[in-house]
């Protein structure tokens, strides 16, 4: 009886916190969310944001930078969407395989450019710039150039950016941080990639 009543006191006192942090929370904008750090999911959580703004009926942009060489199932999918979704690959694959860094920074850079003009058209409301962390981090684009031009945006659209290694001036810009943590990894124990899981 005496773990119940604990247990009926600490959820009211949660509950009456996070009514407090809801009732609050009342300006609506858009968002700079970053998703980081070496754990898998980056993509994936950031393509989860996409779905549901096509649920919504919004218009989204997805550019890839880095692994735009890689077919994936998710693209396949999502163009199924129409004119609602843009899907861009725009790079030739990771930087470990390519191994030419002008041929990297120039490909970026042209991502980078085409994610402008989405970023620009307020019609969009939902741009991906998935992988483009990896670019930062390696200084195809600098970060200096990015950050005013991503508060430039529209007031309501959303910016989604994903990839380890995210700079320090990105996340303090961000409104959303996630870093993935990697605790087990199945590659690791040479289990390839997967269709449905990876790809």
């Amino acid at each position: 009886m005496a773990d119940r009543d604990e247990h009926v006191g600490r959820m009211q006192r949660l509950k009456a916190s996070v009514d407090r942090r809801i009732e609050a929370a009342q300006e609506e904008k858009g968002l700079l969310i970053v998703y980081t750090g070496a754990g898998k999911g980056k993509t994936t959580a950031a393509l989860g944001m996409v779905l549901r703004c096509l649920g919504h009926g919004m218009k989204v942009a997805i550019v890839q930078f880095i692994k735009g060489a890689i077919d994936t199932a998710e693209e396949r999918c999502l163009k199924s969407f129409g004119e609602r979704m843009t899907f861009l690959r725009m790079g030739e694959g990771y930087t470990w395989e390519t191994q030419d860094r002008e041929r990297d920074t120039r490909f970026a850079r042209e991502a980078w450019n085409k994610a402008c003009e989405f970023i620009a058209d307020p019609s969009y409301a939902m741009v991906i710039l998935d992988e483009f962390n990896i670019a930062l981090h390696h200084r195809y684009v600098d970060v200096a150039e990015v950050v005013p031009r991503l508060r430039m945006r529209s007031s309501m659209q959303h910016v989604v950016i994903t990839g380890r290694g995210a700079p320090a001036e990105l996340i303090g810009a961000a409104d959303l941080v996630t870093e993935m943590k990697q605790v087990k990894h199945p590659f690791r124990k040479g289990i390839k990639a997967q269709a449905g899981v990876e790809f």
